[in-house]
C-alpha cells in the first residue's frame, strides 16, 4: 500500500512539471515570434539595436530558466522512473504475497469497490461456471451476484463462528474473514473449511444416526402413526405402525411424496390443512379412511410446523392416532344422550309448543282473515273498476255499430233495385265483420280481466240447440252449405249463454272452411255428460295443427283461398270459457275430409217445481208484427231513428225517446196501450233503462213487457235483469234475433 501512495505522488510530480515545461515552451514562442515580427516594422537602427539587446539579454535569461527547469524535469524523470519501478516491484511481491495465500482473497476501496482478488477466489467462479467480478464492481453487487448466480448454495451463521459460513456451487464449505485498512477499504478472505466441516458432519451424522436408531426404536412400540413430512411434501421419516397402514402393495411410504402415497381424492382432502400448517400453523382434525382391505376408521391427525434458524417452515410432523373405537363409543353415548335429551324436551316442551302453537295460529288466522278482508276488498274495488271500463268501452264501440247495424237492416227490408241491394247487402257484411271483430277483441279482454264469470244453472238444451239452428241455417244456406240438425232435451248443468258461445264460434269455424258438403249439429249422450258437437265437410287441420289452433292469433287459411277476416281469437275464446266452465273441448280432425268439434257437458236436474209467470193479457195480433205498439228508449239519436226505421218497416206503431222523461212527453205512459218497452241499460246523466222502466210501469195499471239491451255482459247485471222478469239482448242487435223476440213477445 506505501509503494501505491509514493507512485502516486511521483505521478502527481511529473504531471506538475509537463504543465511548467508547456508553459515555458510557449513564451519561448512568443519571445522569437516578438523578435521575428520587430524587424518587419523597420525601426529606427538605434532604437531597433536596443530592442536586439533586451530582447537576446531576455532570451538568454529565458533559456538558462528552461535549461535549468529541463534539468529539473529530467531529474524528476529518473527519480520517478525508479519510483516506478519500485512501486512495481513492491505490487508484484504483494501480488506474488496475495496469490501464495491458500485463502480466497478480494480487496476493496474506501468506496466498497473492487480492487484486486487472487486466483482462488476466482477459483469458486469458474468451478461454477462463471465469469469472476471485475475490478471496479461495488460490494453489493458482487454478493448478489454471488447469491443470484447460484455461486453461493448455503450460508450459515454461529454465534461461536468469526464469519459467516458459505457451502459453494464446488460442494466446498468456505468462511468468510473481514479486516478493514487504514485507508478505509476492505480486505475480505475466504478460508476452506470443508475437511472440517466434514468431520463434524460425520460425527453429527453419526449421533444422528445414533439417535435415529432410538428414536425408531421408540416409535416403532408407539401405537401412533408418526412420519416427518419435508417441505416438498416428501415423507422422511416413518416409524413401522404408519409404513404398514400406508404401504399399500409392499411399496413403502418412506420417501414418497404424499400425493403418491394417498389416493387423489384423498389427498384433495388433506391439502387444506397441508398448506394451513406450511404456513407455520399447528392443526388437529379427524378423517375416516379406508385401509388397503376396506376397513373403515377413524384417525385423528396432527401437524405440527419444523422451522430452521430463521424461523421458515422446513416440513412437519405427523402424529395420527387411530380413534375408531373410541369415535363409536362417543357416537353410541352422543346418539344415547340426544335420544333421552330429544325425548324428555319433547315430553317437557310438548304442552308448551302445543299452547305456543295455538297462540300463534290463533294470531296467524287473524291475521290472514285481515289480509283477506283487505285483499278481497282491493279485488272487488279492481273488479268493479274493471267491470265498469269494459262495460263502458263495450258500450261506446258498439253504440255507433248498433245504429249502423239497424239502419241497414231497414235498408235491407226496401226494394232499391238489384244494384242498390247489393251495396246494402256489403255494408251489413262489412258491418257483420266489424262487429264480430269487436265483439272477439271485447270478449277476450273481458275474459282475460276476469270480468265475465260463469252463471252455471240446469237447463234445457232444446231452445239453446233450436235458436242457433235457425240462427246459422240461413248463413249456411248463403254459402251453399246445408246445415243439418239432430234435435236435443237433455238437461245440462252450464252457463246458457257461455255454452251458446261456444256452439256459435264452433258453427261460424265450419261455415267459414267447408267450400261445399254439409254441416251437422247434434249431440252424444254418455253416462253423466253430454257431448254437443260440431260435424263439417271442410278442408280439414293438419295434425300438428290441432293444438294450435286453440292459441290466440293463429288461423289456418281456409282452402278456398279466401282471407280470413277474423283475428284467430274464436277458439281461444272457446279454450277460455271452456276452461272456465270447467267442460272439455276436444277435436278431431282428416285433411282434406272434414273435422269435428266437441264439448263435453255434464247433465243436470231441472226443479222439481218451476215458477209459472202469469202472462198479461194482450191483444191477439195474429201471425205477424203489424200494429205491435213499441216504445223505444235509447240515449243515442242514431239508434233511435235506426230502431224506428227498422221497426216500422216490420209495420210497427213506434215511439222513441232518449229518457223516461222524453217519453213522457211523447205518449201517456200510464194510459197509453203498449205491447213492448224497448229500453238500452246505459242512459245519459248516470240513469239506467232499468230505472226507467221501473219508473214507466210504476205509472201504470198493467206493466209492459220489457226488453232490455245493453254491451254489458257481467253475471250481476244479467242476474238483475232476470229477477226482474225482463228478457236481455246484447249488442250489437241482430234484426233477425229482434223479430224472433218480438214475435215470442208477441204470441205469449
Amino acid at each position: 500500500m506505501e509503494a501505491a501512495s509514493l507512485s502516486d505522488e511521483k505521478d502527481r510530480k511529473i504531471a506538475a512539471l509537463e504543465v511548467e515545461n508547456q508553459r515555458l515552451r510557449k513564451v519561448r514562442d512568443a519571445l522569437i515570434e516578438r523578435v521575428e515580427s520587430g524587424a518587419g516594422h523597420k525601426p529606427a537602427p538605434y532604437a531597433a539595436f536596443e530592442h536586439s539587446v533586451v530582447l537576446a539579454e531576455q532570451v538568454r535569461e529565458r533559456t538558462e530558466a528552461l535549461n535549468l527547469a529541463m534539468e529539473e524535469l529530467k531529474a524528476s524523470n529518473k527519480a520517478l522512473s525508479r519510483a516506478r519501478e519500485e512501486a512495481e516491484t513492491s505490487r508484484q511481491r504483494l501480488s506474488d504475497a496475495i496469490e501464495s495465500i491458500a485463502d480466497g482473497f478480494v480487496l476493496f476501496d474506501r468506496e466498497q469497490r473492487l480492487i484486486q482478488t487472487n486466483s482462488r477466489f476466482r477459483s469458486y467462479w469458474r468451478h461454477a461456471g462463471l465469469a469472476a467480478p471485475v475490478p471496479g464492481a461495488d460490494i453489493d453487487t458482487v454478493k448478489a451476484l454471488a447469491l443470484s448466480s447460484g455461486l453461493i448454495v448455503e450460508e450459515h451463521s454461529y454465534e461461536d463462528a468469526e464469519g459467516a459460513v458459505f457451502l459453494l456451487a464446488n460442494g466446498r464449505w468456505v468462511q468468510m474473514t473481514e479486516r478493514r485498512t487504514r485507508e478505509g477499504g476492505l480486505v475480505v478472505l475466504y478460508s476452506d473449511i470443508t475437511e472440517v466441516k466434514n468431520s463434524a458432519m460425520a460425527r453429527q451424522m453419526k449421533a444422528l444416526e445414533e439417535s435415529e436408531r432410538w428414536i425408531r426404536v421408540v416409535t416403532d412400540h408407539v401405537p401412533a402413526l408418526i412420519a416427518y413430512v419435508g417441505a416438498d411434501l416428501s415423507v422422511q421419516f416413518c416409524n413401522r405402525v404408519y409404513e404398514q397402514w400406508y404401504g399399500r402393495d409392499g411399496i413403502s411410504p418412506l420417501g414418497r411424496r404424499l400425493a403418491q402415497v394417498h389416493s387423489d381424492d384423498f389427498y384433495q382432502r388433506l391439502l387444506p390443512q397441508i398448506l394451513e400448517v406450511l404456513d407455520g400453523h399447528p392443526v388437529t382434525f379427524e378423517f375416516e379412511e379406508t385401509g388397503e382391505y376396506g376397513e373403515q376408521s377413524y384417525m385423528l391427525r396432527s401437524y405440527v410446523p419444523n422451522r430452521d434458524e430463521s424461523g421458515q417452515v422446513t416440513g412437519f410432523f405427523v402424529l395420527i392416532r387411530d380413534i375408531t373405537d373410541r369415535r363409536k363409543t362417543a357416537m353410541a353415548l352422543e346418539q344415547a344422550y340426544d335420544d333421552l335429551d330429544r325425548r324428555v324436551r319433547e315430553r317437557t316442551a310438548a304442552l308448551t309448543d302445543l299452547n305456543q302453537q295455538l297462540r300463534q295460529e290463533i294470531a296467524e288466522r287473524a291475521t290472514v282473515e285481515a289480509r283477506l278482508r283487505d285483499a278481497k276488498q282491493e279485488a272487488d274495488r279492481a273488479n268493479l273498476s274493471k267491470t265498469k271500463f269494459l262495460a263502458a268501452v263495450s258500450h261506446d264501440l258498439l253504440q255507433p255499430l248498433n245504429a249502423a247495424r239497424l239502419f241497414t237492416s231497414a235498408l235491407q227490408e226496401q226494394s232499391f233495385g238489384p244494384r242498390a241491394e247489393g251495396l246494402v247487402r256489403s255494408v251489413s257484411t262489412s258491418l257483420d265483420d266489424v262487429e264480430n271483430l269487436l265483439g272477439t277483441l271485447v270478449d277476450i279482454s273481458k275474459l282475460d280481466a276476469g270480468v265475465i264469470t260463469p252463471d252455471l244453472t240446469a237447463f234445457d238444451l232444446r231452445d239453446l240447440l233450436n235458436n242457433l239452428a235457425r240462427e246459422f241455417r240461413q248463413m249456411a244456406l248463403a254459402e251453399g252449405i246445408q246445415l243439418s240438425f239432430v234435435p236435443c232435451s237433455a238437461v245440462v248443468h252450464s252457463d246458457s249463454q257461455l255454452l251458446a258461445r261456444i256452439l256459435r264460434n264452433f258453427l261460424t269455424n265450419a261455415i267459414r272452411y267447408t267450400d261445399s258438403g254439409r254441416i251437422l249439429l247434434g249431440c252424444r249422450r254418455e253416462p253423466g255428460h253430454v257431448v254437443l258437437q260440431v260435424w263439417d265437410t271442410g278442408s280439414g287441420i293438419p295434425q300438428d295443427k290441432l293444438t294450435e289452433i286453440f292459441q290466440e292469433f293463429k288461423r289456418i287459411r281456409p282452402r278456398r283461398g279466401q282471407a280470413d277476416k277474423g283475428l284467430g281469437l274464436g277458439l281461444a275464446i272457446v279454450d277460455k270459457i271452456a276452461g272456465m266452465l270447467g267442460h272439455e273441448v276436444s277435436v278431431s280432425s282428416v285433411e282434406g275430409k272434414g273435422s269435428v268439434f266437441s264439448v263435453r257437458v255434464p247433465l243436470g236436474v231441472l226443479p222439481s217445481v218451476r215458477p209459472v209467470r202469469r202472462a198479461a193479457s194482450k191483444p191477439q195480433l195474429g201471425e205477424g208484427l203489424s200494429g205491435a205498439r213499441v216504445w223505444v228508449i235509447d240515449n243515442d239519436l242514431a239508434i233511435c231513428r235506426g230502431m224506428e226505421t227498422l221497426l216500422e218497416g216490420w209495420q210497427c206503431r213506434v215511439v222513441t225517446a232518449v229518457s223516461a222523461e222524453d217519453l213522457a212527453a211523447k205518449t201517456d205512459v200510464a194510459g197509453a196501450p203498449v205491447d213492448l218497452i224497448l229500453a238500452d241499460y246505459h242512459l245519459d246523466n248516470d240513469e239506467n233503462g232499468v230505472d226507467a222502466v221501473a219508473c214507466i210501469n210504476g205509472q201504470r195499471a198493467q206493466p209492459a213487457p220489457v226488453l232490455m239491451i245493453t254491451a254489458n255482459y257481467s253475471n250481476e247485471l244479467k242476474q238483475h235483469i232476470r229477477e226482474l222478469g225482463y228478457l236481455l239482448m246484447n249488442k250489437p242487435v241482430k234484426p233477425l234475433k229482434l223479430r224472433s223476440v218480438l214475435h215470442h213477445v208477441m204470441q205469449r
